[in-house]
């Protein structure tokens, strides 16, 4: 066994020198950190080629004094020299607060770390739209591949369970639309144009875009939550081992259920919207619901239906991909699903208005007006 740790004294050429005896560890060191506390003389010399062995312990204190006292240290071999080196290192004073980052500064970053992700989130965005469009490739090549039990299932989700809501949504938007538009022409004495703001707004924007906002909150966020919990739980990763395609059992069940539905839900809602409108301008304008009807007719040209009709599938199948893309990024834990979940939605409708403003540039530019 080492011997206990222990120091002498000398005088040598150089002054005063203090050399180290017998092991300097943790369980060998003994009163020695003391001693060495109450020093009188100061070390000029600290020599360790007289010890048996050192640890991290008995290297910081033969670094702490060398420190205190400037001594040079002589005679430590390899280990000991590399264990010194090492605690002087960490021999480092801390900062209890960063230094201030001016605010121009801290927001340009913050932008710049922004504009990042975002690029990221939409390269990769486009790598899984390509990845969808193999798996649907892949299922036109091999129909018997096709889940349709699973469409049909997507089918009731997203379309038969969304028509309460959407269907109470746009009826109140309808009300509001026609009120805020009655309120407004009746300075200028033009009620009955109310009739015209309520038709128009609805078939070519109000009831595709309310529609597609309400079906990324409710689906896209579901989608997210539901491959996002079976990432969690090695779900996805198990189909792959037994050579199923998550893509193609996943992913474009939702993503063809969505595309189909969103015209769908997208002229219902219009319909219930103008419902809306037709029952404020009946009980508010005293305008007969024969009479609204008639000038729906003669004043919405059928450009506008045509419009809404090709962005909503559009729409579905951005909030489709977005919401499965984001389940599919989770990889740590719960608390990443709810993450993944609230940017699905905030990505969703971020690109179907974006899409939107797009399309309502494209058919100005085409005559449909």
């Amino acid at each position: 066994m080492s011997e206990m740790a222990d120091f002498i004294q000398e005088h040598g050429e150089a002054g005063c020198e203090l050399s180290f005896l017998g092991s300097l560890s943790i369980a060998r060191l003994g009163d020695v950190p003391q001693r060495l506390a109450t020093l009188a003389v100061p070390v000029d010399v600290i020599r360790l080629d007289r010890i048996d062995h050192i640890d991290t312990i008995g290297a910081w204190l033969v670094y702490r004094l060398s420190r205190d006292h400037g001594a040079e240290i002589k005679g430590a071999d390899a280990d000991a020299a590399r264990l010194i080196e090492q605690v002087s290192a960490s021999d480092q004073p801390v900062r209890m607060r960063p230094d201030r980052t001016p605010p121009h500064i801290r927001v340009l970053g913050e932008i710049g770390d922004a504009t990042a992700i975002a690029g990221q989130t939409l390269l990769g965005l486009l790598g899984f739209f390509g990845a969808t469009m193999i798996a649907a490739w892949s299922v036109i090549r091999h129909p018997a591949r096709f889940r349709i039990n699973a469409v049909v299932q997507r089918f009731e989700v997203v379309g038969v369970s969304a028509l309460g809501i959407i269907g109470l949504m746009s009826f109140l938007i309808g009300i509001v639309i026609a009120q805020q538009g009655a309120v407004q022409l009746r300075q200028f004495g033009m009620e009955t144009f109310t009739i015209n703001l309520v038709g128009r707004i609805t078939l070519r924007e109000l009831g595709v875009l309310m529609t597609a906002i309400m079906v990324a909150g409710r689906s896209g966020s579901a989608f997210a939550a539901q491959l996002g919990t079976m990432k969690l739980t090695e779900e996805v990763d198990a189909m792959r081992t037994i050579g199923v395609s998550p893509q193609e059992a996943l992913v474009l069940p939702r993503v063809i259920a969505t595309v189909v539905l969103m015209p769908l839900l997208g002229f219902y809602a219009s319909l219930v919207t103008i419902l809306g409108g037709l029952i404020w301008c009946w009980i508010d304008l005293g305008i007969p619901p024969v009479t609204f009807i008639q000038r729906i007719r003669e004043v919405v040209p059928m450009t506008d239906l045509y419009v809404g009709l090709v962005k909503a599938p559009v729409f579905g199948a951005i909030i489709a991909m977005a919401g499965c893309f984001q389940g599919m990024q989770v990889k740590a834990n719960a608390e990443e699903v709810g993450q993944r979940t609230t940017s699905a939605v905030v990505q969703a409708i971020f690109l179907v208005i974006v899409l939107d403003a797009f399309f309502a540039v494209f058919f100005t530019s085409i005559g449909w007006t």
